[in-house]
């Protein structure tokens, strides 16, 4: 079982049925609640940060983490082992796909609900062959990738969480 806050651990990725089980069994029997088995999403793992006024999302630039420790991914899935961007691998257009079937819809779908969301909307994807998929949604900024992500503004943050607070970012260009 692992969150969001967890950091990643406590989460195996694995295709052996037989560690899949061994892992579940330690976690039950260590008192930590249920365990949440996912479908595997072969792909390239991508985090979009997302400004939203409640309306309108703005976009920073994309990152990626290395989530597993050791080289060549051969260790533990851990909280983050340092991240980059530019993303020079992305298909062209990923980040208006990921605002069009993504971001737009989670925020009108929260707006349709009474509960409009207002600030940060951490986007975590994975881009598969059946395309954008999304593992997991965070109100906040992520670590490494906020590091990496932030230096590149070419607007202040100030500036854009001022958009966002004030219904602005519909009005802003990207940063």
């Amino acid at each position: 079982k692992a969150d969001g806050l967890a950091a990643g651990k406590g989460v195996i990725v694995t295709e052996d049925r037989d560690a899949a089980v061994e892992h579940a069994r330690y976690w039950l029997s260590h008192g930590q609640g249920g365990v949440l088995v996912e479908e595997f999403l072969a792909g390239q793992e991508v985090s979009l940060f997302l400004l939203s006024d409640g309306t309108h999302v703005l976009p920073l630039q994309p990152a990626q983490d290395f989530k597993r420790a050791l080289d060549g991914d051969q260790g533990p899935n851990t909280g983050g082992m340092g991240s980059y961007s530019p993303l020079a691998w992305l298909p062209e257009g990923f980040v208006d796909e990921v605002i069009e079937t993504v971001g737009l819809p989670t925020v009108r779908a929260l707006a349709a609900q009474g509960t409009p969301f207002i600030g940060l909307l951490y986007c975590g994807l994975i881009v598969t062959d059946k395309g954008i998929r999304v593992i997991e949604f965070n109100a906040r900024f992520g670590d490494p990738e906020t590091q990496i992500v932030l230096p590149r503004l070419v607007t202040p943050l100030s500036g854009l969480l001022f958009a966002a607070a004030t219904g602005g970012c519909g009005a802003m260009p990207r940063p």
